[in-house]
């Protein structure tokens, strides 16, 4: 069986943070290698991420991977996050150049770091985490070709990265290109695919328009034809069942779920791909 990992959102509301809890209560149980806290468009809720990730550890023990971006800070306050994270036992980072806080271009604080690659050498250097990256196989929106693409992947990888973990995608097949055109490129660090279960059809296109993974036609109108008659959920199970199977038979030993703080429908595919819950492990929080 693969082994797994997790990615949350921090809380903005009461509700939101019992929906938070609901995930780690309904999820930890599978045993996964940690949860992931991601920020906001724009950084926009660092304090909020921090804060998650820090209760988090701090009340369930579980392994946490706290995001750190370059987004609005100086370096001397990106690293005295990183402190902080490593003084509360979060010694894994997801580190990220972040979305831009205005408009649609980066623009690195004054007295900050230009790029991710200079953030994870930065962490790097003090050899204290275990840090993972972004990975894009249908090419970051900011990369002028796939062969950028890859080739920045091999920088962060040079700086530092221990291992990537891939936008999500529609078709294993995306990722199954995007994987040995790494491996051609010479990059060794682990690459795992990132799965996102659709839960809300609508919502998810939203998300792949944003950040270009592709939808094919019959796709689009299965997903269509299965929420007309009243059998999404099945038929969204099935998918991602159907994805991550297949990438399991193609040698892929990790998966990283996008959670969305609604824990069902990931619990469901995981069980159905034979990964038990430990039954000691029942409430965490």
């Amino acid at each position: 069986m693969p082994s797994i990992s997790f990615e949350v959102f921090p809380p903005k509301t009461l509700d939101a943070s019992f929906h938070l809890w609901d995930t780690v209560q309904a999820l930890s149980p599978l045993t996964p290698r940690f949860f992931s806290v991601t920020y906001g468009a724009g950084g926009s809720t660092q304090s909020l991420t921090q804060e998650a990730a820090r209760t988090l550890r701090r009340q369930s023990g579980l392994p946490v991977a706290a995001h750190l971006t370059c987004v609005g800070a100086s370096k001397a306050d990106v690293l005295k996050t990183a402190d902080a994270y490593a003084k509360a036992g979060i010694t894994d980072i997801v580190a990220l150049r972040g979305d831009p806080q205005d408009g649609d271009t980066f623009e690195a604080h004054a007295d900050g770091f230009a790029d991710s690659c200079e953030l994870i050498e930065a962490l790097a250097a003090q050899d204290q985490f275990a840090i993972r990256v972004g990975a894009y196989p249908e090419s970051h929106p900011d990369a002028a070709s796939p062969a950028q693409n890859i080739e920045f992947l091999k920088r962060k990888c040079e700086a530092g990265a221990d291992e990537a973990i891939t936008q999500f995608f529609f078709e294993a097949e995306t990722f199954l290109r995007f994987r040995d055109a790494c491996d051609r490129a010479g990059i060794t660090a682990p690459i795992t695919p990132g799965i996102l279960p659709v839960a809300n059809w609508s919502r998810t296109k939203n998300f792949a328009e944003r950040c270009g993974a592709a939808i094919a036609p019959d796709l689009a109108q299965a997903f269509a034809r299965a929420e007309r008659e009243d059998r999404a959920a099945l038929f969204a199970l099935t998918h991602a069942t159907e994805l991550c199977d297949t990438l399991i038979t193609e040698g892929v030993e990790q998966l990283h779920f996008y959670t969305l703080n609604r824990p069902d429908l990931t619990r469901d595919i995981c069980r159905a791909l034979g990964i038990v819950a430990d039954a000691n492990l029942q409430n965490v929080a």
